[in-house]
């Protein structure tokens, strides 16, 4: 069984209680946290909001909430009572005066809690939330905020975000999430590279080729089309989640575990990712929008139809070529790709080794395929190693690819956590380390600007490509020019 670490008691305050991150995601992270008795007994949730609701009209709605997404043999009904009874709600309206004095006099009833205050709002708030806290004296040395992405849209506006919280808080009380990092796929990738000798002497470009980093969804915009529309794939994928696990596969190992170790590590990833000139944008990019077509085996609408407009300019898919320009990656490219209607819901990554320079097996009767890793984030987190073997049996000798698989879940045997569960409880400790820090976002910001300042400048309308396939045939040709092909997800 999994070591659980002790937590503080706390109150957690989820701004946006109403919205649908926080009821699909964050309560019932929540909840299996204080099922498996994680929750100290004076800890509260406290719920806030501009929506016309008292305490027990909240609970009405988290209950729904929960009973909708969460399994139904982990809804044991004795443990939903005694969560529901954690909740109290506020009406507070961030923008006016109104509710404030009564949070901040709620959670002055305890001082010395530690307070995590999660603003699941648009960014356009982060500021403003932080400094009607301060000004109210809801912050203390015990405090933590917790800001969901997108920081901004570009970088001038990430910064200024940044300096609006960062007035009123230091940086080790921000804590900026991105919750592929605490998928514990994600988390092994540097138990797999710095435990594993076997794995870290390989790591490098002698005997990689390159690298491939899919997030494939089958949805639409699915009623998010006004958030969608104004940001695309590049902003709300690549910009975060994506250059997060690049950086997680690139780095140089780091000289500890502590907090600012492994950031800085993953900071000078993204400030040696070659830097795409925007004239050059059409050479290693190809972004994409849904037209109608088949998914999940039903016919769905496109892009244009999903958003009720006559145009738009916003890609739904994106497709990238990059480089590391380190003495361990020279010459190895991540090629990355992520889209909506795509044929399935899949985040995954795939490590493709070099093949051998010279193979004793006669080519016309056996195909040597490369060794790959293949590690699988969801919706099924584990890992495959694919290598050559020999068939069984007799007849002569026959080769052919076999993998070597490891279900987490399956070999642990036990329930793998979602991503949220582990990094609100980090909050909660002050554990940064699977946070962004102020300097990530901003050099992340800075790498994806020549690529929005590139496809504007050249006008260029978003290739067409149906639901249910796997993007534009760009994409394809992109990386077959190379002489590679883009893998098509394991089972």
């Amino acid at each position: 069984m999994a070591r659980i670490l002790p937590v503080a008691s706390f109150d957690g305050v989820v701004f946006g209680a109403t919205g649908d991150l926080t009821m699909r995601k964050l309560l019932p992270a929540l909840f299996h946290r204080f099922r498996d008795r994680q929750f100290p007994d004076s800890s509260r949730i406290i719920a806030v909001a501009r929506t016309e609701l008292d305490t027990e009209g909240y609970r009405k709605r988290a209950e729904a909430a929960l009973r909708q997404h969460v399994d139904a043999a982990s809804l044991d009904e004795d443990m939903l009572t005694a969560f529901l009874d954690l909740l109290r709600y506020h009406l507070v309206d961030a923008l006016g005066e109104q509710g404030w004095p009564e949070l901040v006099a709620s959670l002055n009833e305890r001082p010395d809690q530690v307070r995590a205050y999660y603003l699941a709002t648009s960014p356009d708030l982060y500021g403003t939330i932080c400094q009607r806290l301060a000004q109210h004296g809801g912050i203390t040395p015990q405090s933590r905020v917790v800001l969901e992405k997108p920081i901004g849209r570009d970088l001038a506006s990430a910064q200024a975000i940044n300096n609006a919280v960062g007035a009123v808080l230091p940086e080790k009380q921000i804590f900026r999430i991105d919750h592929y990092l605490g998928k514990e796929t994600v988390q092994n990738l540097m138990a797999l590279r710095f435990a594993n000798p076997i794995f870290e002497r390989l790591w490098h470009a002698d005997t990689i080729d390159h690298v491939q980093i899919t997030v494939a969804e089958t949805v639409g915009v699915e009623g998010r089309g006004g958030y969608y529309n104004g940001s695309g794939a590049l902003r709300d994928m690549v910009q975060n989640h994506m250059l997060q696990l690049l950086c997680l596969l690139a780095m140089e190992s780091p000289i500890s575990l502590d907090t600012d170790a492994v950031r800085d590590e993953k900071l000078k990833v993204l400030r040696a990712l070659q830097r795409v000139d925007p004239h050059e944008v059409n050479g290693c990019t190809v972004r994409g929008q849904y037209s109608a077509g088949i998914a999940d085996g039903r016919p769905v609408p496109g892009y244009l139809a999903d958003l009720g407009a006559e145009s738009s300019n916003t890609e739904t898919f994106v497709a990238l070529k990059m480089q590391v320009n380190s003495w361990r990656w020279a010459g190895v490219p991540f090629y990355l790709r992520t889209g909506k209607r795509l044929p399935r819901k899949v985040s995954e990554i795939v490590v493709q080794f070099r093949t051998p320079p010279f193979s004793i097996y006669p080519r016309d009767q056996h195909e040597l395929q490369p060794n790959r890793l293949l590690i699988r984030l969801q919706p099924a987190e584990g890992m495959r190693l694919e290598m050559m073997t020999k068939e069984p049996g007799p007849g002569g000798l026959h080769l052919r690819p076999t993998g070597l698989d490891i279900s987490f879940e399956k070999a642990f045997g036990q329930r793998y956590p979602d991503a949220y569960e582990r990094l609100l409880m980090d909050v909660v400790r002050g554990n940064t380390t699977l946070f962004m820090r102020r300097d990530e976002v901003e050099a992340a910001w800075s790498w994806v600007e020549p690529i929005l300042q590139g496809w504007n400048d050249r006008r260029d309308t978003p290739r067409p490509y149906l639901a249910g396939s796997w993007g534009p045939t760009a994409a394809i040709a992109m990386i077959e020019r190379d002489g590679r092909t883009w893998y098509e997800s394991f089972d």
